[in-house]
């Protein structure tokens, strides 16, 4: 089994129910589309979903340039930490948004270390 393709998969699929979640708000709360603001149970849904995407953008290219240099399994690692870190992120912030700093550092620090692995990895190589 490719752990990389697994990780990455995963965390579309988490990117997918937290989309899921934000629709499923909306009827909730009566937050009619094109709106992103109303009620405060929505927005905190929504801004679960669009942070996890913003960190998406970055997460998913370094986890593949990382995996070209190092063992699949200290990647896989290190995205494993980010889906929980998203998770905890996810429950934390609809519970009490100030409380989400753990769930942010275990999102944000795997996705630093996959960047700093594969730049690593790349001027180890040589490049060009």
């Amino acid at each position: 089994m490719n752990t990389i393709d697994l990780v990455a998969t995963l965390a579309v699929m988490q990117l997918v129910f937290f989309a899921v979640l934000v629709g499923r708000a909306r009827g909730r709360y009566g937050v009619h589309a094109p709106a992103v603001t109303g009620h405060e149970m929505f927005e905190r849904a929504y801004r679960v979903q669009m942070n996890t995407l913003e960190l998406m953008v970055a997460l998913l290219p370094a986890l593949y340039i990382a995996a070209r240099y190092w063992p699949a399994a200290y990647v896989a690692g290190a995205g494993a930490i980010y889906l929980v870190g998203r998770l905890i992120y996810w429950r934390s912030y609809n519970a009490a948004p100030a409380s989400r700093g753990l769930g942010f550092a275990m999102s944000m620090l795997p996705i630093l270390a996959l960047l700093i692995a594969a730049l690593v990895g790349i001027v180890r190589d040589g490049v060009g």
